[in-house]
């Protein structure tokens, strides 16, 4: 009798392990990166490799396809891991590929790192310089915007390669595979029923496909059939996911708690959820990314010093990192949540979008556009604009809109102490807009 964890007394790694591609012809989903005629197919093809990082959420393949970089060009593979590696271990990989055989002739190793958004600054320069002469081709995995993460001269020497979650039919083909093809599924009798709660609990994650679908089966006792339907998945999960999941879907439902006990202003709740984070071992610079987004979003005009505070709570957990960082994230998500709120600013930009939207022809008015050159002079640019500061109260009563939006208002003021004087004001100069 075989069962997911042995088969013939042989232990046997997790199911996502076994079903992992060797090849391209292998590897499910990205057809804009590995599709033929596609750049990184290229790239591999031509033989030509330069280095790259990976953007993409969890779960998408991004290990994955490094390693069948790596072993489709015959190159040396060498592997960090951003949480836990140092500036050392950085070097000592270094060292190690330039007295490597392969690169003596030419065949620079491959130098992995995942997670590399985690990379101090210190450990990314330490990268700088073998990247730059061809010692390593760096391969980099990101599930952060590498603009925020990466420093620029690292990342002016890396193609930027994005990497989309899984869809529909994708999962479809990776679930297909794995019953027909894994050495202990195929053996079992498995009926699927329904998918909708398989692939909407893998939200496009093939890793976290794999593993439900390896809960699942493990369910049914030994070479009992195996029906799989939506109430199962669902049963067997709630029985099985007990812990924090960053990559997970528990991962969504902590923070999404997290950020509506700030926008609630429930400091408690708030630093709680915190907490729950930070044991998890999330990342501290996703949650500073959040409440800056808090500060903009939630507490908005009506305490216009969030932002700044948030601002600095990220630049100051970016420099200082764990475990210190926990003080500055408990200190800002404890203000922002007791602070007063107004989204006003968010709903002005986006109805204001929404309408630029279907107004982008809406011509701007002559005397608002600049006049750089004696014909346009001539034509009226400029003409009629008055200059604020030349008038009492540095304002000038002008219509600033275009003509089919004159009288158009987009920005609202909450009812908070910081917004009933931007009211206030507004209503002296723009009585249009702001009648009393």
């Amino acid at each position: 009798m075989m069962n997911n964890d042995t088969i013939r007394g042989r232990m046997l790694p997790p199911l996502p392990e076994r079903m992992r591609p060797q090849d391209l012809d292998g590897y499910v989903g990205q057809r804009h990166l590995i599709g033929q005629g596609c750049i990184l197919r290229n790239m591999i093809e031509s033989g030509n490799l330069s280095s790259f990082i990976l953007w993409g959420p969890p779960g998408v393949g991004k290990t994955t396809l490094s390693r069948i970089v790596a072993r489709s060009l015959g190159r040396e593979f060498y592997t960090l891991s951003a949480v836990s590696a140092g500036v050392k271990d950085v070097r000592d990989v270094i060292d190690k590929a330039r007295s490597n055989s392969l690169f003596s002739s030419g065949l620079s190793p491959i130098l992995f790192i995942d997670e590399i958004h985690r990379f101090n600054k210190s450990q990314q320069d330490a990268l700088l310089g073998a990247v730059e002469d061809g010692t390593i081709v760096l391969i980099g995995a990101t599930t952060e915007n590498p603009s925020f993460e990466v420093i620029t001269p690292l990342l002016s020497r890396c193609q930027v390669f994005v990497l989309k979650s899984l869809q529909k039919d994708d999962l479809q083909v990776l679930l297909d595979r794995a019953l027909k093809t894994d050495e202990i599924l195929k053996h079992r009798e498995i009926k699927v029923e329904e998918t909708d709660a398989l692939f909407r609990h893998s939200a496009g994650d093939a890793r976290k496909l794999l593993n439900i679908l390896e809960i699942v089966t493990g369910a049914f006792p030994g070479d009992a059939p195996v029906v799989i339907d939506n109430k199962v998945v669902t049963s067997c999960l709630q029985e099985n996911i007990a812990i924090y999941d960053k990559g997970g879907e528990m991962h969504y439902d902590v923070i999404s708690a997290f950020i509506k006990s700030v926008r609630g202003s429930d400091p408690n709740a708030a630093v709680y959820y915190l907490a729950r984070m930070l044991d998890g071992g999330e990342d501290p610079l996703f949650i500073a990314r959040r409440l800056c987004i808090l500060a903009a979003e939630d507490v908005g005009l009506a305490n216009p010093n969030a932002l700044l505070l948030a601002n600095a709570t990220f630049q100051i957990v970016h420099t200082i990192g764990m475990p210190e960082a926990r003080i500055p994230l408990a200190e800002c998500t404890i203000y922002l949540a007791s602070s007063a709120k107004s989204n006003s600013a968010y709903m002005a930009i986006n109805e204001a979008i929404a309408v630029a939207k279907e107004t982008q022809m809406a011509s701007v008015p002559l005397y608002l556009r600049n006049a750089p050159t004696q014909l346009m002079s001539e034509l009226g640019y400029s003409d009629g604009y008055k200059y604020a500061h030349d008038y009492p109260g540095h304002f000038a009563d002008l219509e600033f809109m275009p003509s089919e939006l004159s009288g158009r208002k987009f920005y609202e003021p909450a009812q908070n102490k910081q917004e009933d004087g931007l009211r206030t004001r507004l209503e002296s100069l723009w009585p249009k807009y702001y009648p009393k």
